[in-house]
Parts: C-alpha cells; sequence; structure tokens
C-alpha cells in the first residue's frame, strides 16, 4: 500500500492550494488538521491555461515574492517531516518540471517526498517527457481524464498512469462551473469500469453539499479555488478559515455513503 493508495480506503478529500501564496506551511497544516486525506501543492506558473482567476492570482501573488522551484521542494520536504503519513501531489504546467530535466525533477521529488505529480500540458502520447523518470523513482504520474475523453483515447490515458486518476468534469477552466451530477455519474462509472485507480473529481466543487454528491459514486473529490480564495481573502488567518472550511468538506465527503 502507498500512501495515496492508503488515502482511497475510503471516499478521499483532495485539497489544493498554491505553493508561495500566503504562508504555505502554515495552510498546509491547517487542510491536514482540518482532514483533508491528499495534498494537491500548486507549482506557479506564468501562464496556467487550465486554471480560472482564483487560481490564476495566486500563481502570480507567488511569483511576485519570488517564489522558485526549490523553495516548492523545501515546502515539500518540510511538510513530509511533519506529516510522514499524508500523500503529497505536486501540480501544475511543463515548462518548471523538466527544464532542468525529467530526471532532476524526479530526483528532487524523490528527495522531498512527494507521491505523485500531475502536469496539467504534457498529453499521455508525451509521456516519455517525464513519466519514465518519475515512475523509476516509485512517484505517480498522475493523468486527467475529461469530458471529451472518449473510449477510443482512454485506454492511452490510463497507460502509465498511477495514485488516482483526476476527473475534469467540466471543459473548462477551474473554479468556474460545475457539471451536472448525473453527467459526472455517468462519467465516473464509465472511468471505474475501465480502471482499477480510484477516481476523483474534481473543478468547480464549492460547497460541502456538492463534495457529499460526488462521493457518493466517486473515489475522491477535489476542491482547489474555493481554498485558493479563502487564503486571498483572509491573508495570514487564512489558516483557521482554511482549518474550518476544510473540515466541514471532510465531513461530508467521508460521511457520504452512510445510510
Amino acid at each position: 500500500m502507498t500512501r495515496i493508495s492508503s488515502a482511497f480506503s475510503t471516499p478521499a478529500l483532495v485539497c489544493f492550494i498554491t505553493a508561495g501564496d500566503g504562508d504555505t506551511a502554515a495552510n498546509l497544516d491547517a487542510l491536514v488538521e482540518g482532514g483533508a486525506d491528499v495534498i494537491e501543492l500548486g507549482m506557479p506558473f506564468t501562464d496556467p491555461m487550465a486554471d480560472g482567476p482564483a487560481i490564476q492570482e495566486a500563481n502570480l501573488r507567488s511569483l511576485a515574492k519570488g517564489t522558485t522551484t526549490a523553495d516548492i521542494f523545501a515546502m515539500a520536504a518540510a511538510f513530509r517531516a511533519r506529516h510522514p503519513n499524508t500523500p503529497l501531489v505536486l501540480m501544475g504546467y511543463a515548462n518548471p518540471m523538466v527544464r532542468r530535466g525529467p530526471q532532476w525533477f524526479a530526483d528532487q521529488c524523490e528527495a522531498a517526498g512527494v507521491d505523485g505529480v500531475i502536469c496539467v500540458d504534457i498529453p499521455p502520447e508525451e509521456d516519455a517527457a517525464l513519466g519514465p523518470a518519475l515512475r523509476a523513482k516509485g512517484i505517480s504520474p498522475i493523468r486527467l481524464a475529461t469530458p471529451t475523453t472518449d473510449a477510443k483515447r482512454l485506454p492511452k490515458v490510463l497507460e502509465g498512469s498511477g495514485g488516482f486518476l483526476y476527473y475534469v468534469s467540466v471543459a473548462g477552466i477551474t473554479g468556474k462551473q460545475q457539471a451536472a451530477q448525473t453527467s459526472i455519474e455517468d462519467a465516473v462509472a464509465k472511468l471505474k469500469a475501465a480502471t482499477d485507480l480510484p477516481v476523483a473529481v474534481g473543478f468547480g466543487v464549492r460547497t460541502p453539499e456538492q463534495a457529499a454528491a460526488i462521493a457518493k459514486v466517486a473515489d475522491g473529490v477535489v476542491v482547489g479555488s474555493a481554498l485558493v480564495e479563502l487564503v486571498a481573502q483572509h491573508g495570514a488567518a487564512a489558516p483557521a478559515a482554511l482549518r474550518k472550511f476544510t473540515s466541514a468538506l471532510a465531513q461530508a465527503v467521508h460521511n457520504a455513503r452512510q445510510g
């Protein structure tokens, strides 16, 4: 059992924040204390094509502070020392991950205790750019499936993927809208028929009620923009706000299938 697979033994809450936006260490601790099962740490990038305004602005705030890739790995390593059992996934874009070579990036991930990597803009057809280096270090390349991933392409998406399958529930950017529950249920059923990987659903999940509905059918629920907005709104007081909101989300997700 890996840290990621253990986290999905029951419906899991996956929480995202951007590295370097606010007090990252305190914010990460608040997510774990609130009940997050998996942490996604966003790597700030100047052109985050899949992200909506909230995460775009978080990227810009972080970069304006001078956050570097080395800083992110230091944050990851410190997180791993404080939370030895909580899965940590880096999420971002190809440029910071491959510019020094995939082996360098994989080595840094291993040293920092990173469990998985989501690279938004390396398609599965270009897996060689990063996937083999990650897998050689026991780090899961976590792939994205979308409403436009058809039955012909899905096997390619799944080939070489690990950790969990991230279902992007809308054909759009993060944080702006949520797919209808019936479409999520249909999509999750098709994905689970094609893979033994846990299926986590994200993009547009903003309330405990939405999270609970998804957790009834999916293996996990991903929440990002709503958490990033709390960091922007509360500043130094963000950890308390994150802890409270994450607790409500975790309770909804973990209790979704009771009764």
